[in-house]
């Protein structure tokens, strides 16, 4: 008898162990996560990107776009809305943890159509008379499905994370959009700057055609100097219709971003020499991970899995429910309520599959097949993190480089221009010269204009690589961070170079050449 009790005592703490919710699988080993980033950062920058990084690049139209964008994206809306969906998930499968209650009532009046016998004062029968009479009842039902094994509280655990994880997809997105509408505005004035170098490039040419003109009507230069630069001038012309339409579509998509109409919709900034760029730097890399939106989705949708894997396995047990009901029934709605119309009933069940073809084996494999899935693409989330942050520094540093590097090449490259276009005019150099010096200036002022661009773009892309001051709340985190993490041999330290914000002439054209007058044709060379 003592051996039956232990066997039973042991079979309930066994039965009881299954019914707590297991602990989701830490899957962050030293490996995922560095000691530290190896690419060059600012030195004495801030730590992490403030919440509104957007409104240190000095441009108030650009903080108007980023708000419009926050209220009125529809991706953002979509977002929004994906999570109500979720939260509306979680009100569906927490209502299996509670009893199910209904009350039902009931109405009848009916006729009997064989009708009821009727007799005569003797009692003899002499016929039947049709009988009609009415019924009542008014009836309450229960229903509990008693949660001993844990699979209605870890379908809850799975929606609660899942709606953990839409919350963080929707910080993704608005992340995405804000960075999306400081790119695309860029976008446009960086185009709108290389339209104002071609054009000043245009007006050039044509003043140095109208002194090759000039000196072939007197003889001085041949028809080929005149086609050379008639080509010239088509070719950058011809740049033009080309960077009109792109920023045109840059233009309408910055809209769109905004959920507005393409048409009539216009930015008032037309370069990027007004846009500053505050530096950052990160911080731990173990801190990352707690600051990226889209590690803390991953890291849901893994908890939200194993979840699953619980109650899909809790599945294999037994359900046992509770049922109840009671009420009052009578033929005279003045009696319903009396003693005599009283019923109650309750009872108990317990169902448990004895073949189902595979069934539950099935979903218990396809929950934990499920969970390896987002266990590969939570690791994979977090060294992408990493990556992103070692590239978009290494992109900060290197272009910050070649801006420097391109002014130089500018300026000197004006200065080559304004000279050669001077020896032209006095016949010391011939029209080659001139053309090679304005091409060489022409590539130079639009290439600088590009790296520009991308210089900033890139500065964008460490705030979005650092979470954008986003951080996620300590208390919904389920995966802990390594204590150790795996050593990374750090390059010789280095330092992202200011930028260089002193706007470059876009065209510094030579006008200022004493005794020449653009618009008039030049004398000929002395002899």
């Amino acid at each position: 008898m003592n051996a039956l009790l232990r066997s039973a005592s042991v079979i309930a703490l066994a039965l009881g162990a299954t019914a707590c919710q297991t602990p989701v699988p830490q899957v962050l080993a030293p490996q995922h996560v560095p000691s530290n980033f190896t690419a060059p950062t600012a030195q004495g920058a801030p730590v992490w990107p403030a919440a509104n990084w957007w409104a240190g690049f000095g441009s108030p139209e650009l903080n108007g776009f980023v708000t419009t964008a926050q209220t009125n994206n529809l991706d953002l809306a979509a977002a929004a809305a994906r999570v109500l969906q979720a939260e509306a998930q979680t009100e569906i499968s927490g209502s299996a943890l509670f009893p199910s209650l209904s009350l039902q009532g009931s109405a009848q009046r009916a006729r009997n159509g064989t009708g009821q016998l009727v007799t005569n004062a003797q009692g003899v029968p002499i016929g039947t008379k049709a009988a009609t009479g009415n019924s009542f009842g008014l009836t309450g039902n229960a229903s509990y499905e008693i949660d001993f094994w844990g699979k209605n509280r870890a379908a809850l655990r799975a929606a609660d994370q899942l709606l953990l994880a839409s919350t963080y997809a929707r910080q993704v997105v608005a992340l995405t959009v804000t960075t999306d509408v400081a790119t695309t505005y860029l976008d446009v004035l960086a185009l709108r700057e290389r339209l104002a170098i071609a054009r000043q490039n245009v007006a050039a040419a044509r003043r140095i055609l109208k002194i090759v003109e000039a000196k072939v009507t007197n003889g001085v230069s041949s028809r080929l100097d005149l086609a050379q630069q008639q080509a010239t001038l088509a070719g950058i012309e011809a740049t033009i219709p080309a960077l009109e339409e792109q920023e045109r579509e840059s233009r309408y998509a910055l809209a769109i971003l905004l959920g507005r109409l393409p048409e009539g919709f216009d930015v008032t900034a037309t370069t990027l020499n007004g846009i500053v760029t505050p530096q950052v730097a990160p911080g731990l890399t173990s801190e990352l991970l707690r600051r990226r939106p889209d590690v803390a989705q991953a890291e849901a949708n893994l908890a939200s899995a194993h979840a699953n894997v619980d109650a899909a396995r809790a599945a294999f047990f037994p359900s046992i429910g509770l049922t109840g009901s009671t009420g009052f029934a009578s033929t005279a709605l003045s009696s319903l309520f009396t003693g005599g119309g009283f019923g109650w009933s309750i009872g108990a069940s317990l169902l448990q599959t004895i073949f189902d073809g595979g069934l539950l084996e099935g979903q218990y494999e396809l929950s934990k097949g499920q969970q390896q899935e987002l266990v590969a693409t939570y690791q994979s989330t977090v060294l992408n993190a990493f990556s992103d942050v070692e590239t978009t520094l290494g992109q900060v540093s290197s272009l910050a480089d070649q801006e420097r590097l391109r002014t130089e090449q500018t300026r000197a490259a004006a200065e080559a221009f304004r000279i050669s276009e001077l020896q032209y005019r006095e016949g010391v150099t011939d029209l080659l010269n001139v053309l090679t010096a304005q091409q060489v200036l022409f590539s130079a002022q639009d290439t600088l204009v590009q790296i520009k661009l991308a210089r900033i773009q890139s500065d964008v892309g460490l705030y979005k690589a650092l979470g954008g001051g986003w951080s996620e709340v300590a208390d919904a985190a389920t995966q802990a961070i390594p204590a150790t993490t795996t050593p990374v041999k750090a390059g010789p330290p280095a330092s992202v170079p200011p930028p260089n914000t002193a706007p470059v002439p876009a065209t510094p054209l030579p006008t200022d050449i004493p005794g020449s007058e653009p618009d008039k044709a030049a004398p000929p060379p002395r002899r």
